[in-house]
């Protein structure tokens, strides 16, 4: 057997890292030099990976490569069994919060009176602000459809209510005997009314409290 053969004969195979998101932990890690980071966020420089591995060790804490493409790689002490479920918790809730989120319906009638329109219209008015989206349908009973006129002003009424809180999304439509309108919350304009209360706020704090205008002197005595 030549020398060459022996060689390859000796030399470990090599196994490709498994396919997944997670980071390198511990003694997986395969760099030489880390640079680390504390728990508390505190750079401590560049360290052999053994001497990191034995810092974590000290505080019954993990190693974890967080930037694995850095020149050393970027290593973080970290208890990370619980980074792992705080991660977790907080995806179910981002999901939890993207499947409460959608599209509300609100039905008028044409001939509806003014009580319930405000009823109504307050109800969209919460949905909007909820984050939701609101479908708001005009129901139209026998020959109301051909009086489609009555259901475009009362969406144009909902649509000036709810300025500043939601935009018009998809604009009145005929669907069958219903007249439709989609109206989305307006993000920028709520970021824009807030921050205008804010200025308005910083402006009143930076000016303090008014002085009272001093009392006029009282009127002298005349002798008689």
């Amino acid at each position: 057997m030549s020398d060459a053969q022996a060689e390859r004969e000796e030399r470990p195979p090599i196994t490709n890292a498994p396919s997944t998101n997670e980071p390198r932990i511990n003694d997986r890690i395969r760099a030489r030099d880390v640079r680390l980071v504390d728990s508390q966020g505190q750079q401590l420089g560049i360290k052999s990976l053994p001497e990191a591995l034995s810092i974590a060790q000290a505080q019954d804490l993990d190693l974890v490569e967080v930037a694995p493409l850095a020149n050393p790689p970027v290593c973080r002490i970290m208890d990370y069994g619980k980074f792992k479920f705080d991660a977790a918790q907080k995806a179910k809730e981002s999901r939890r919060k993207a499947n409460n989120v959608g599209i509300k319906e609100m039905k008028y009638r044409p001939k509806i009176g003014q009580g319930d329109f405000d009823t109504k219209t307050r109800q969209v008015l919460r949905f909007l602000q909820e984050g939701h989206k609101v479908k708001v349908t005009v129901m139209f009973r026998g020959r109301e459809v051909y009086h489609s006129d009555l259901g475009r002003r009362i969406l144009d009424r909902i649509a000036e209510q709810v300025e500043g809180v939601g935009r018009v999304e998809s604009d009145a439509r005929l669907d069958g005997r219903n007249m439709v309108m989609v109206i989305a919350p307006d993000k920028r304009a709520r970021q824009s009314a807030a921050d205008r209360g804010q200025e308005h706020h910083d402006g009143s704090a930076e000016a303090g409290p008014t002085t009272p205008a001093a009392a006029p002197p009282p009127p002298a005595e005349t002798g008689e």
